[in-house]
């Protein structure tokens, strides 16, 4: 049985709409109070003690620099739902950085980056497709990149309506597609269903400046496995 644990915090007031209206969302509630200028946002996480640890890494890991984070998670086993592959690439972004969410502080789009670190924030990016980052110190998060396929290729290939390994996890939008997520994992604790992630730390790893972004566009928070052919682009 999977229960739920419950965590609050404060975010800006956001005039008089509802909370089905601000975030139609199974696991965020936001309780909104304009009156006082505020209003608190509640991430509902799913918490299975019987689950094999073993395939699990604890939230500690993950509460550190999100550039730390990003380079250790390069070599790292992902399954949803037992689809999956190895970590072949990821970026790293943090509060005080131009380029990420966080940047102006908690909304509710980016609430789940706010929260307990080794969850799930999950958010479409230009409206076209999700992206899949995991949380680290509060406002931070690794953006997950790229895996190279091991596990359920079959599936992934019918999702993503191709046949080329190199093609279909080669990018945030294309791994979410390959595994299937989406919003409904947003704010979910990686420790537990459908979550597995092992580490396994790779031998050589490439660092860059990161992807398709307008600010900040030279810190070197893109980090890549050498020598893998299943990067979303070469690093230069």
């Amino acid at each position: 049985m999977v229960r739920r644990t419950e965590q609050f915090f404060r975010l800006p007031a956001l005039a008089n709409a509802t909370a089905v209206e601000l975030l139609p969302h199974p696991r965020i509630a936001i309780l909104n109070f304009p009156r006082y200028g505020y209003c608190h946002a509640m991430v509902m996480m799913n918490d299975n003690s019987a689950l094999n640890r073993d395939k699990f890494i604890p939230p500690k890991f993950f509460e550190r620099d999100a550039t730390k984070v990003a380079q250790q998670l390069i070599g790292a086993s992902l399954a949803v739902n037992g689809i999956g592959g190895i970590i072949v690439e990821t970026e790293a972004y943090r509060m005080d950085d131009a380029a990420s969410h966080s940047f102006r502080g908690p909304t509710v789009r980016n609430a789940a980056m706010f929260g307990r670190a080794g969850c799930a924030y999950v958010y479409r990016s230009h409206g076209l497709h999700w992206c899949f980052n995991i949380v680290c110190l509060p406002g931070s998060a690794v953006l997950v990149r790229a895996l190279e396929p091991k596990m359920g290729e079959e599936k992934m290939q019918h999702r993503r309506s191709l046949t080329n390994p190199r093609l279909l996890c080669a990018g945030p939008g294309r791994l979410c597609q390959a595994l299937a997520i989406n919003y409904s994992h947003n704010g979910l604790s990686l420790e537990n269903e459908p979550f597995e992630l092992s580490l396994n730390p790779a031998s050589e790893t490439l660092v860059g400046p990161r992807i398709g972004i307008a600010r900040a566009v030279d810190l070197p928070w893109r980090f890549g496995m050498a020598g893998s052919l299943f990067l979303s682009r070469p690093f230069k």
